[in-house]
């Protein structure tokens, strides 16, 4: 017993540090920019493309990278992940030009999106039919992907004052090969359906159109209104693609988007929350890091060490949310994290050009402690709906859910912040204190009260 505890600890510490490693990566650009761009004479919206590239392949990639990992195996699909993550690392401190940078970026984001469902599913199959240790085991995973979005901007000053740009992606490389030490070592490969799923070109094609459309789209209106034709065209190709989509899903055989999952009304409240949680935190984490260099004039280190107690109250917050999912249940630290982030969110309509930083420090605290909260109860409670069997594509799918959550969230706070960036950055919160109130909503109607003690992971779904 003392054996098998040891191994879910040193497990949940690998799959830790994957998580962490494509978190870093989505945060740790945004103070670097302004270097990246004079060094490589990189113009606004191509450093935009820099961040969203990395996100739109992530978010459209983890449909087919969770089917994959329950295909071939989780144990080996996290280590090519991260393999692929730390060679394309590699490739972003060399690149030369914008252009190379974005590409690598993209190759960045193939990586990561093997990364996160496998690692869940290793953690699903390392507990077992022991729910409490798997809400405990989401916990530290999802503390360590909170406490690396967090301190992102914190690094990236750091390593940009004494090591330069090239320095915040070459610092991946030890961290993988850390993490690629302890899969191979101690990680467990999952089981496999008895029914081996293929994977789903067209659904996997048309969710890339739709991503990439509705996020261009979102950018291109911040620069030329919504009523621009290309802004227009882009939002329509978006809207006929998503159409395109769920006709293809609902008769494809092996569907990249499994449709039968949303008949949980756990599922789909969690994957809605998670999306919401994605978007207003990567929308913040970016618009934040503008206004903290250009209305208060912080330089990338201060900016950087600005985030330091947002890391603090996530990473609390995260450790708290497992521990209460394990011991009450998932509803009450969602709905009650949500709404207090919300309330955050609203505080934050009073910032002007000089708010000082401890007086918008409380609402800060409160959307990232609120948001964080929430976040594990959400995945634990998702990864109970379905078998362990498909609990890589169960995972894949919501983690590219939040995943273009972020990808929006980054367009819509860029686009919202482009002309006055302050009434800009009001609209934004007001729109993220919606978002929370309406998943807080969806978590009481849609939650499940449950036994945290039972397990339902063994409950077979009818697959589409």
């Amino acid at each position: 017993m003392r054996q098998a505890a040891k191994r879910t600890t040193v497990i949940t510490a690998a799959t830790s540090l994957g998580f962490a490693v494509v978190q870093l990566d989505g945060s740790i650009l945004n103070v670097a920019l302004p270097r990246i761009g004079a060094a490589l004479g990189a113009s606004v919206d191509t450093l935009q493309w820099t961040v969203d590239a990395y996100f739109l392949v992530f978010a459209a990639l983890l449909l087919s990278a969770g089917a994959l990992g329950d295909r071939i195996g989780s144990k080996r699909a996290f280590i090519a992940g991260f393999t692929i993550f730390a060679v394309a690392s590699c490739a972003c401190g060399l690149a030369t030009t914008p252009l190379a940078l974005i590409a690598f970026r993209a190759m960045q984001g193939v990586g990561g999106a093997l990364l996160v469902p496998c690692s869940l599913a290793l953690i699903n199959h390392a507990c077992a039919d022991d729910t409490a240790a798997r809400a405990r085991a989401i916990g530290t995973w999802t503390a360590a992907g909170g406490v690396a979005l967090a301190v992102g901007p914190v690094i990236s000053g750091l390593l940009l004052s004494t090591l330069g740009w090239r320095s915040i992606f070459l610092a991946n490389l030890p961290i993988a090969g850390f993490g690629i030490w302890l899969a191979a070592r101690f990680a467990v490969e999952t089981d496999r359906p008895a029914i081996r799923r293929g994977i789903d070109p067209a659904g996997q094609i048309l969710a890339i159109i739709f991503l990439i459309a509705l996020v261009w789209a979102v950018i291109e209106a911040g620069s030329f209104g919504l009523t621009a034709p290309r802004v227009i065209v882009g939002f329509i190709v978006a809207a006929l693609a998503a159409c395109l989509l769920l006709v293809v899903e609902r008769h494809a055989k092996d569907p990249a988007i499994p449709l039968s999952f949303f008949q949980d009304t756990t599922f789909s409240a969690a994957t809605f929350g998670g999306f919401v949680v994605s978007v207003v935190l990567f929308g913040l984490a970016f618009g934040m890091t503008l206004y903290f260099q250009r209305m208060l004039s912080y330089t990338p280190a201060e900016a950087g060490l600005a985030f330091v107690p947002f890391a603090i109250g996530i990473t609390v917050s995260n450790l708290t949310g497992g521990w209460l999912s394990a011991k009450a249940g998932a509803r009450l630290p969602i709905v009650s994290g949500l709404l207090l982030a919300a309330a955050g969110a609203m505080l934050l309509t009073g910032l002007g050009p000089d708010t000082a930083y401890l007086s918008m420090l409380p609402a800060q605290l409160m959307v990232r402690f609120g948001a964080g909260l929430a976040m594990p109860p959400m995945t634990a409670a998702l990864l109970s709906t379905v078998p362990r069997a498909r609990s890589g594509s169960a995972s894949g799918l919501l983690n590219a859910i939040r995943q273009s959550g972020a990808a929006i969230g980054i367009a819509l706070y860029g686009a919202l912040m482009r002309g006055n960036m302050i009434e800009g950055l009001r609209i934004a919160v007001v729109i993220s204190a919606v978002l929370f109130a309406a998943a807080a909503t969806a978590a009481v109607f849609g939650i499940r009260a449950r036994d945290p003690g039972v397990s339902l992971t063994g409950r077979e779904v009818k697959a589409n």
